[in-house]
């Protein structure tokens, strides 16, 4: 089974390598982009058979490891 985790920073957070993007675009001649928010996504191989248990123990790893819930949300796909 296969996990696939979003994690971005919440809104209002300050996004520094975003607005870097965004910066950069605009120096590169694309005027039109008015912010970017940029994140990441994490992709694990689970033994789990069970749709329901897997989901549960990839945001109990969220919590505790890959994303940083002060400052940062995430969603979970389980395929």
């Amino acid at each position: 089974m296969k996990a696939r985790v979003h994690i971005m920073l919440k809104d209002g957070v300050l996004d520094p390598q975003g607005e870097a993007v965004r910066h950069a675009l605009g120096t590169l001649g694309f005027a039109g982009v008015e912010g970017v928010r940029q994140g990441k996504v994490i992709e694990l191989d689970l033994a789990a058979t069970d749709k329901t248990a897997a989901e549960a123990e990839v945001r109990a790893m969220c919590e505790k490891l890959l994303a940083n819930t002060v400052i940062e949300k995430y969603s979970v796909e389980i395929a």
